[in-house]
């Protein structure tokens, strides 16, 4: 564990040097929050029937999503790693004394921290600031506002899990950019990143609550705002680790099958 932790602290004090990038980031997310509240608000207003969420409700939600998108997207990689493995430089990673999953897992997740990191903060305080209804509002209470660190942290080890499968198939493929536009549009709709799972019709609900993607995003955010109650908000918590320790267990399994079968050419 000391070698994972070490790499985690110097991913995260590297990621934290690209400061420029983050602030554009940023503005561009502050963007894409206000359009996805006007799309919606006039949706809102001409809807025949009284929505599941609240208007408010998916407000914290859309600038939820924007704050913390690096914990939630797909399309966040390492270009690195996809080199490693299409170039044969997998070599190199594989005469490391420590493991290969636990390695890149920790790599991943440093990089998803720290560029978190410098983009959440600069939008909660704006989004805070900004006047009603279109503001960002503290959850309902302590109970709530921990529970929602406590999904949200969850979410982010469970898209780091997933993501490690996108990495994985490209042993297989050779190629990142079909595993990469299938992992990226699964994961992003069914996330609830296109539309909230609420809005959702029922049996596209249905599969989003089978698949493991509505646990990144679409759970952490409605617990923050109180749409999911404290004791539902506990069950899902219980999921997000069932679904963690499966997907980590699977990971490490597909990860040790492909490097038995890799072939790195050259001399």
């Amino acid at each position: 564990m000391k070698v994972y932790i070490s790499v985690l602290k110097l991913r995260l004090s590297m990621g934290m040097q690209y400061r420029a990038a983050a602030l554009a980031g940023v503005a561009t997310q502050f963007f894409w929050g206000f359009i996805s509240i006007m799309v919606f608000e006039a949706f809102y207003k001409h809807a025949a029937h009284t929505p599941p969420i609240s208007l408010k409700e998916l407000i914290q939600y859309i600038w939820l999503q924007q704050a913390f998108l690096v914990f939630v997207m797909m399309w966040f990689r390492d270009n690195e790693l996809f080199d490693l493995i299409t170039s044969g430089n997998i070599a190199y990673e594989l005469c490391r004394p420590s493991g290969l999953y636990g390695f890149w897992y920790a790599k991943l997740l440093a990089q998803r921290l720290s560029s978190a990191f410098l983009r959440c903060f600069p939008i909660l305080i704006v989004a805070c600031l900004l006047p009603k209804p279109y503001n960002l509002e503290p959850p309902p209470d302590i109970t709530a506002f921990l529970l929602f660190l406590s999904a949200l942290l969850l979410g982010l080890l469970l898209l780091v899990a997933i993501s490690m499968f996108l990495y994985i198939s490209v042993f297989i493929t050779l190629s990142p950019m079909g595993s990469l536009l299938v992992f990226g549009v699964l994961s992003e709709f069914f996330a609830g990143l296109v539309i909230p799972v609420p809005l959702m019709p029922i049996w596209l609900q249905k599969i989003a609550y089978v698949l493991p993607f509505r646990w990144t995003a679409d759970f952490p955010f409605r617990v923050y705002s109180g749409h999911i109650p404290e004791q539902e908000a506990i069950i899902g918590i219980l999921i997000q680790l069932a679904f963690l320790t499966v997907l980590v267990l699977l990971g490490r399994a597909a990860l040790n099958g492909v490097l038995k079968k890799v072939v790195v050419q050259g001399g």
